[in-house]
C-alpha cells in the first residue's frame, strides 16, 4: 500500500483543521508534511518538498488553486477542495482527479482515496493540463462583458469595463461606475469573481475592486492597505488582512 506525503493548502485555518483531522482518522496512507494558507506559500511548499499529494482549495487570497498550478515544477497528485459545485467539477470526474465539497465529510473523502489508489499508476502531470485547459476555455466563455440592471420593465447593461469596485450589502451588492453611480445586483461576490475579467481582485471580504481604477496604494496598519480609486469622488477603500498577498502578489513587492 502506497503511503502519501501530503500537503493541504486552504486560506481557512478551520478547513485545513478539519481536513487534517479527517485524514489522520481514515487512513494510515497519509503523511501531512506541511500545510499552506494560500497559492503563493503553496507552489513554494510543492516545489521544494516534493508532495506525492496535495489537497487544493480553488478559490484563494492571491492566487487561486488553478492559478497556482501552473506555476508547479513539481506537479503531485490534487485533490481539489471547494465550497461550492461548478462548471469545472463536471471535469473532474473524467480525469484521475478527485474534488471534495466543504465541509469534507468522512465518508465522501474515503472514496476519494480509494480512487486515488486505483489512478495513480498514471502520471499526474497529463491530467492536471488537461483539466487547465477546459478550465480556461470555459472560464474565458463565461466573462462577464456587462452588468445587468433592472429599472422597472427595462433592463439596463452596465459595462464592467466602467465599474470601479463590487460592495456587500446585506442581501445585495452595490457596484460603483467611475462616475460614482451606485447600482444593486443579486449576483453574490462569490459569483462575481468566477465570472469577472481578471483586472477585478478581491480585496476584502466584501470587495471587488477594478484595478485598472486604482491609482494609489497606501499602506494602512496591520497589513492593510487603503486603496484610492480614480473616480470623480476619488474612493477610498480599506483591504482586508487576510488579502494582503494578493495584493502584495500584484505589487510585486516582499
Amino acid at each position: 500500500m502506497n503511503t502519501y506525503k501530503t500537503i493541504i493548502i486552504d486560506d481557512e485555518a478551520i478547513a485545513r483543521q478539519r481536513l487534517s483531522r479527517l485524514l489522520n482518522e481514515s487512513n494510515d496512507q497519509i503523511q501531512i508534511i506541511a500545510e499552506a494558507k494560500n497559492g503563493i506559500e503553496g507552489a513554494d511548499l510543492i516545489n521544494n518538498l516534493k508532495p506525492d499529494l496535495i489537497f487544493l482549495d480553488i478559490q484563494m487570497p492571491g492566487k487561486t488553486g488553478f492559478e497556482m498550478l501552473k506555476d508547479l515544477k513539481h506537479v503531485p497528485h490534487v485533490v481539489f477542495c471547494t465550497a461550492y459545485e461548478e462548471f469545472a467539477l463536471q471535469a473532474f470526474n473524467t480525469l484521475a482527479i478527485d474534488y471534495l465539497v466543504k465541509p469534507v465529510e468522512k465518508d465522501r473523502l474515503q472514496l476519494t482515496l480509494e480512487k486515488l489508489n486505483r489512478n495513480t499508476a498514471s502520471g499526474p502531470d497529463l491530467q492536471i493540463n488537461e483539466l487547465l485547459q477546459l478550465v480556461n476555455q470555459k472560464m474565458e466563455s463565461k466573462k462577464l462583458q456587462s452588468i445587468p440592471y433592472k429599472i422597472g420593465d427595462r433592463v439596463i447593461l452596465i459595462k464592467t469595463e466602467n465599474i470601479t469596485h463590487f460592495s456587500a450589502s446585506d442581501k445585495y451588492v452595490e457596484f460603483y461606475t467611475q462616475k460614482s453611480e451606485k447600482y444593486l445586483t443579486e449576483l453574490s461576490l462569490k459569483k462575481l469573481l468566477e465570472r469577472l475579467p481578471d483586472n477585478f481582485i478581491q480585496v476584502h471580504r466584501g470587495t471587488i475592486v477594478n484595478i485598472n481604477f486604482v491609482k494609489e496604494f497606501r499602506k494602512y496598519f496591520r497589513g492593510k492597505y487603503i486603496l484610492v480609486l480614480n473616480d470623480v469622488n476619488t474612493t477610498k477603500l480599506e483591504s482586508g488582512r487576510s488579502f494582503s498577498d494578493s495584493i502584495k502578489d500584484y505589487l510585486c513587492i516582499e
